[in-house]
This record gives C-alpha cells, sequence and structure tokens, in this order.
C-alpha cells in the first residue's frame, strides 16, 4: 500500500516545518510504516488531491485520506494495530489531547510570537504575501507590531515549559520509558521554533532541551536532519 504525507514547507522543500506534520512524521516512523514525503507551501495547499483539504497534514495511505494530526494518528491506531501502540490505551488518548491542549494554548502562542517574521523570510513571494495577509488579519495589526520585543519573548519562552521539567523528574519521555503520541505533540513545537529560528532558546543542561534531544535521535535521527 502506497502512503503519501502532504507537509508544509517554505521556499526550500528540504525544510518541512509545520509543527503538527512533525507530529505525523513522528507517528508513522513509530508505527514503522513507509511514506514519501510532500513538502507544499501555503498556497500551493488547496490544489493536492482535488482540494480536499486547506490545512496539512494529509495522509493519503491506500485509497484513504485523512487530515489532522490527531485524527491521523488515531486512524494510524485504529488501522495498524499489531504495530507500536502510540496511546497504549484509552487512558493515553485522554493524556495526548491534554498534552495537546497545553502544547497549543501556551507554546504555540508562544513560539508563534517569537517565531512569525522568521517564517515569514523562509517563504516564496507568494507565500509570503498570503502568509503576511492571513496573519495579519488573525493577530489585527502588522506583522511587526505582533511581537515588537522578540528578546523578550524568547527570555520568557523557557518558562512555559515547566510543567515538562516536572514529569522529566520521573520518567524520560512523557509516555514513560518510551515515547507515544502525546511526545510528539511538544516535539513538533520545539521543532518548529528549531528549524525556523535556528534554535529552541533552551539551556544545554535544560532537562526539557535533554528531552528534546532524545526526540530528535530518534529513528535513525531524521529529525535532526532538518535544520
Amino acid at each position: 500500500m502506497s502512503r503519501t504525507l502532504y507537509t508544509l514547507c517554505g521556499a526550500d522543500s528540504a525544510r518541512p516545518f509545520s509543527p503538527h506534520c512533525w507530529k505525523t512524521v513522528m507517528s508513522l516512523r513509530h508505527k514503522g510504516l513507509d511514506f514519501a514525503e510532500t513538502p507544499l507551501p501555503f498556497t500551493e495547499i488547496p490544489k493536492v488531491e482535488n482540494g480536499a483539504t486547506k490545512i496539512v497534514p494529509l495522509l493519503r495511505d491506500g485509497e484513504q485520506l485523512v487530515a489532522d494530526s490527531f485524527a491521523i494518528a488515531l486512524y494510524l491506531e485504529e488501522t495498524y494495530p499489531e504495530r507500536p501502540s502510540l496511546f497504549r490505551g484509552e487512558g493515553g488518548k485522554a493524556m495526548a489531547r491534554f498534552v495537546e491542549g497545553y502544547s497549543q494554548m501556551v507554546l504555540h502562542t508562544a513560539i508563534s510570537r517569537i517565531a512569525l517574521l522568521d517564517i515569514h523570510d523562509m517563504l516564496a513571494p507568494v507565500d509570503k504575501a498570503y502568509f503576511r495577509s492571513n496573519r495579519e488579519e488573525r493577530f489585527g495589526k502588522p506583522l511587526e507590531q505582533v511581537a515588537p520585543d522578540r528578546a523578550a519573548e524568547i527570555a520568557a519562552f523557557p518558562a512555559k515549559l515547566e510543567p515538562l521539567r516536572h514529569m522529566l523528574k520521573f520518567q524520560p519521555f512523557i509516555g514513560g520509558e518510551r515515547p507515544l503520541f502525546c511526545d510528539y505533540i511538544p516535539f513538533g513545537a520545539l521543532q518548529w521554533l528549531r528549524i525556523t529560528t535556528g534554535s529552541i532558546h533552551l539551556a544545554e543542561d535544560d532537562p526539557a532541551r535533554l528531552w528534546f534531544e532524545r526526540c530528535l535521535d530518534l529513528y535513525d535521527g531524521e529529525a535532526r536532519a532538518v535544520a
């Protein structure tokens, strides 16, 4: 069965950066499933698969099309139950939903403010125009005014990861001794920050950074190879 994963990139297709797409890349690797990745710029996404989606990730698995990183993880869990579990039961699904809320409401909000102009600068001209129009409508102000003190945003970022540090006192991954989908959620956020800004803005000995490094090493270091 052939699989294609549509992801998000800027002008350089070798640097896919979407946090949600990285969740799915890691989920597919976790399941040991082969796939071909097709990175797309913003303005090309609505043109694939007969306009099936305006967002990525989008997974084609044979005849099946599945959008949204969490929906894809649930699909993979149901479709390939014989392969390593992404959740290890209903409790793992509930935990992942909680982690998703924390990541999107806390980490993504902070990263958006830090990386907004970096993302803009990664895009081809047509996508820069789209991104600026879309984000300025969302924020209600010019991109340059969304986070006028970037240094202060970066300085405040490590504190957002304190819940993760607390958990890491007891185990190497959020999922326990081995990672689960709940790990790939905040990993995707920090990978987004790393690829777009060149750093995750954490100290070398920060437990959250050490966890992130362990995640980068998973699956033959595929995520680390993208910089």
